[in-house]
Formats: C-alpha cells, sequence, structure tokens
C-alpha cells in the first residue's frame, strides 16, 4: 500500500510507485531488500521498487506481486515511467545488505547481495546505466528520492543521511 502524506509517496515493502516534481518518493526498512529508482531527470520524473527477493520462480499462489522481486519489479517500473512520460531513464540503487552472519547455509542466505546482483542483471538487460549506489554493509537503510534534482538521500542508523 502507497501513502501520499505532505508530497512524499510512502512505498512498503514489496510496494512500487511514480512521482513527478514536487512530489518526492520514500521507502523504509531496507535491510536485505534493494530499493531500485529509476528516473528521467529531463522531465523530473520517477519511481521505486522496493524489491524483496531476486527472482520469481520461487512465487506461489495466486497473490503474486511483481514488485516484491528484482526480475519483475524493475520491469514493471520501467513500463510505469513509460506511461508517464519518461524517455530516458537512469538508475540509484540502496540496501541489499547482509543484515546477519550464518555460518553454513551457502549461497540460499546471501540474500541482500543476490538482490543486488539481481537487479543490476535486470537494469543490464533493460540498457539502463546505474548512476551511483549506496548497497551492501549490515545496516538497515531509508531512502528518499527528489526527482527535481535526481537526489537520493540515504539514512542509516551507524552513518547518518548522505546523498547520492
Amino acid at each position: 500500500m502507497n501513502d501520499v502524506i505532505k508530497d512524499v509517496m510512502k512505498i512498503g515493502i514489496a510496494g512500487i510507485g511514480t512521482v513527478k516534481t514536487p512530489q518526492k518518493i520514500r521507502t523504509a526498512g531496507l535491510g536485505s531488500c534493494v530499493g531500485v529508482v529509476l528516473f528521467d531527470s529531463s522531465r523530473q520524473i520517477g519511481g521505486m521498487v522496493h524489491i524483496m527477493l531476486p527472482d520469481s520462480s520461487i512465487a506461489k499462489g495466486d497473490n503474486f506481486n511483481e514488485g516484491k522481486f528484482a526480475d519483475t519489479g524493475v520491469k514493471l517500473l520501467q513500463i510505469l515511467l513509460a506511461k508517464e512520460g519518461a524517455r530516458s531513464l537512469a538508475a540509484k540503487l540502496a540496501g541489499g545488505a547482509q543484515m546477519f552472519q550464518f555460518s553454513g547455509g551457502g549461497d540460499l542466505m546471501r540474500i541482500g547481495p543476490r538482490n543486488v546482483e539481481a537487479v543490476k542483471h535486470e537494469l543490464a538487460k533493460l540498457g539502463i546505466p546505474i548512476l551511483s549506489e549506496d548497497t551492501g554493509g549490515s545496516c538497515g537503510r531509508t531512502i528518499e528520492f527528489d526527482p527535481m534534482n535526481g537526489e537520493l538521500q540515504v539514512k542509516t542508523a551507524t552513518r547518518g543521511i548522505s546523498v547520492i
């Protein structure tokens, strides 16, 4: 569910949305999840998807949420932005942390890094360049994007606020 409060659209986990200036768009709770921002700076339009998992092939049931997965969420966001008039897209990424240390478990337990890899793979397939990223590490993030200036504000408990 997405709420617009004071011109800031809030994107929930596995959520997706688009905004135009003067609106901004925000998501919180990015641990192993990845916040993907796509935007067209010349048209001052942008969108965000809160990716939880790398691959939709594990999806079960009738309530399929495209925004939950890297392979479907990035493409859907591109389509939504094109419908809003975006033409030349670029990307910014944040999240993909390894929130917990596991002994054993192998690749399955590397959810954050796998999410980042899957998002980058999808962006490459779509020909969308990544302008900046704040990914990996072990801390959670909250991000807010402003399509007017293309700035992505990244907040963490350990490093404070940065702009990428």
